[in-house]
Order: structure tokens, then C-alpha cells, then sequence
């Protein structure tokens, strides 16, 4: 028996439908993986859920419920199509129903009125300072004055680069000539030589590593440099509303338990990356050996495979130094994360 996910058409082209098998599901997770059971069509919940686009690293999670149909938990998805900095505008709107979202831009979105919740694993932070392989630059500081791109400015990508810069006296925001878009579009704008730099995401970052091209830096090394805490640098967890995560509870703790299995699924198995399939949904086309390689090294530092009170006191420890930062205003006024 087959089941379609269907593709939403916010942001972007529609990708098509994916069939999945929904004869496995799972209902527990026990070290890390879902015991099998059989879901019947009635008992499947509905969600909208985010879906990452070509040149990121959350295009996995789709792409594994569809190759191992015990990762789904008994979930009728929803894929929407869009950039990271649109899903976070279109969670807050209520055109999506989980996404990805971090506590910097969590406690901005509060500021404006929305009140959302993180509940689940999902990305650690895996920004990077690409630089061309025969420039002089050596260090993010080298670069001052000059061009350089990013994700948009609704994004906790470019939210953790901000606040990793500021840690190393750097503004973002007056020392560079900064342009700001999708992770394609940036690396069009390298490759043109229209930018000196591009803070990059995987796995892109990695694609133009295996080209030759150098990193200058890691966000999450700069962050652990300055502060010297060595835990790792959460960038967006699962979220929702607080108000969706309330009234859909038991859809919650599945979507959460989905994220965690696909993230540990990965993380355990980077091989992955060899199957046509996953390397489609990330925009690679054709990879060498070469990239292949480095993308198994790099990779599974990505995947976040914990949700618990470490990652938590890590979120609360991004929101004290951008507070102090003055890159965010003030913390939540209300508790902003779950354990369902």
C-alpha cells in the first residue's frame, strides 16, 4: 500500500511528488530508532513541514523517510518548498506548520508578537568563510571593505555569522559590502567574481572546498574561539507555534521523533551521500570522487543527534551573548522549548 507526500509550491517551482511506502512506521524510539509498526491510513497525522531546497543540507530529511519508510513515524506530509529565511516568515504567518527556526531569531519573531516554541533536533550551526583558492585573504578580517554574500538576513544563518563576527570585533552589518540570498544564488554571485567571499552553508561550502576555493573560517569555531565553550553550536531546532504544538501534541512528538531519526540515520551513515537520490535533493550533480569524499568527512557534523537539556542551555547560551551583543533585544517571555 502507497501513500503520496504531497509538494507545496510556496517560494519556489514545485518538485514533483515523492511516493513513499507507508506500510512501516514507528511509534517509539529506543536508542535512537523507531521500533516498526504498522500505521493504518486513519491513524496517519497531517502536517506541513518544511522543505529544503537544493544547495542545503535539510534536503535529507524528506529524501530518507522516502528511502526508509521505518523512519516515518505515521506522518500525511506536507512538503513546502523554500529558502530558510522564508520558512521562518512562513511559520510565523501559519502558512507552514513546523520548521526550522533557532533561538536568535526565535526571540526576534518574539519581539514582533509571535510566540513560537522549539521542540525538536535538527541543524547545527555549519556556516563557512569561502574565499577564492588564489586570493591574499587568510582571515574573515582580511575582507573588510570588501563584498561579500550570505543568506538573507531572516535567516539564523546569517543571525550566528553576525553574532560570531561581533565575538571577534567585526560588524557584519558596517565592515562589509554584504549582498544577501538563497545558497545558489550566492555562490553564482562567487563564481562571477561579483564578491570577494561568500559565507556559505554545506553542502555547498564543501562543493567549492573540492574546487579548489579555501575556508578561511567556521562560524561555530569562531563562536567556540571566543567563548571558549567546546559544546556544539545548535543553529535551528524543529519548531511551531506554540500555540500548534499545544492544540497538535501527539503530531509534535512524531515530527520530533522523525527529525531525530533522520538526523541520526545520517550522522551514522554518511555513505548515503553516494545514492543519486539524496545527492539530487542537494542540487549535486555529477560529483567527483573527490567531493564525494570530503562530503562524508563534512557532512555528519551537520545533523543534530541530540534533544535534551545540553542543546537547550545552548540556546540559552547563544541568546545571553547576543543579547549582550545587541544583536537581539531580549529573551522569550515565555518558555520557548519543549521535551514532548
Amino acid at each position: 500500500m502507497t501513500s503520496f507526500l504531497k509538494i507545496g509550491n510556496i517560494g519556489g517551482p514545485a518538485l514533483g511528488r515523492r511516493q513513499v511506502m507507508m506500510g512501516l512506521a514507528a511509534t517509539a524510539i529506543t536508542s535512537g530508532l523507531f521500533s516498526p509498526a504498522i500505521v493504518r491510513a486513519a491513524d496517519r497525522l497531517p502536517v506541513r513541514m518544511s522543505k529544503a531546497g537544493p544547495g542545503t543540507a535539510g534536503t535529507i530529511q524528506d529524501d530518507l523517510v522516502a528511502k526508509f519508510p521505518e523512519l516515518d513515524p505515521g506522518l500525511d506530509i506536507d512538503w513546502i518548498d523554500g529558502s530558510p529565511g522564508q520558512f521562518q516568515m512562513l511559520l510565523i504567518s501559519g502558512a507552514l506548520d513546523c520548521g526550522p527556526f533557532g533561538a536568535l531569531g526565535l526571540a526576534e519573531a518574539a519581539q514582533k508578537g509571535a510566540e513560537l516554541v522549539i521542540f525538536g533536533s535538527r541543524l547545527n550551526n555549519h556556516g563557512s568563510w569561502i574565499v577564492k583558492g588564489d586570493s591574499p585573504y587568510q582571515h574573515p578580517s582580511d575582507l573588510k571593505g570588501k563584498r561579500i554574500a550570505t543568506q538573507l538576513p531572516t535567516s539564523d544563518t546569517y543571525r550566528h555569522a553576525r553574532m560570531a563576527a561581533a565575538l571577534h570585533k567585526l560588524d557584519l552589518e558596517k565592515d562589509f559590502q554584504v549582498s544577501f540570498g538563497p545558497s545558489v544564488s550566492n555562490v553564482a554571485l562567487f563564481n562571477r567574481g561579483d564578491v570577494d567571499a561568500v559565507i556559505s552553508i554545506e553542502p555547498v561550502s564543501t562543493q567549492l572546498i573540492a574546487q579548489g576555493h579555501r575556508e578561511i573560517a567556521r562560524v561555530a569555531d569562531q563562536w567556540r574561539d571566543a567563548t571558549g565553550d567546546s559544546t556544539t553550536l545548535s543553529l535551528v531546532g524543529v519548531s511551531a507555534t506554540a500555540r500548534w504544538v499545544d492544540e497538535n501534541q501527539e503530531t509534535a512528538r512524531r515530527v520530533a521523533q522523525m527529525t531525530l531519526g533522520v538526523n541520526k540515520r545520517f550522522a551514522s551513515e554518511p555513505s548515503l551521500i553516494r545514492d543519486p537520490a539524496i545527492q539530487a535533493g542537494m542540487g549535486l550533480k555529477n560529483p567527483s570522487e573527490e567531493l564525494l569524499a570530503l562530503l562524508e568527512e563534512r557532512l555528519p557534523r551537520v545533523y543534530a543527534t541530540e534533544w535534551n537539556e545540553a542543546v537547550i542551555n545552548d540556546f540559552n547560551r547563544q541568546l545571553e551573548v547576543a543579547i549582550d551583543l545587541k544583536i537581539v533585544e531580549s529573551r522569550p517571555n515565555y518558555t520557548y522549548t519543549r521535551v514532548l
